[in-house]
């Protein structure tokens, strides 16, 4: 197995990054549409357009 300090630095030097490029923490834009990036495509708005996707199951 790897050295899990090592890895738990890694995990902790990502967080960093991706919070300084805005990829994670609080939103920081407001276009004023509703937020669905939390929700299955199949019981979003975006409803139809999946269930007409191939191999969507």
């Amino acid at each position: 197995m790897g050295d899990a300090e090592a890895e738990a630095d890694a995990h902790a030097s990502v967080d960093e990054a991706k919070r300084a490029l805005g990829e994670r923490g609080p939103v920081w834009w407001s276009d004023g549409a509703p937020d669905f990036n939390r929700h299955m495509a199949r019981t979003a708005p975006y409803a139809e357009w999946f269930d007409n996707l191939p191999n969507a199951s």
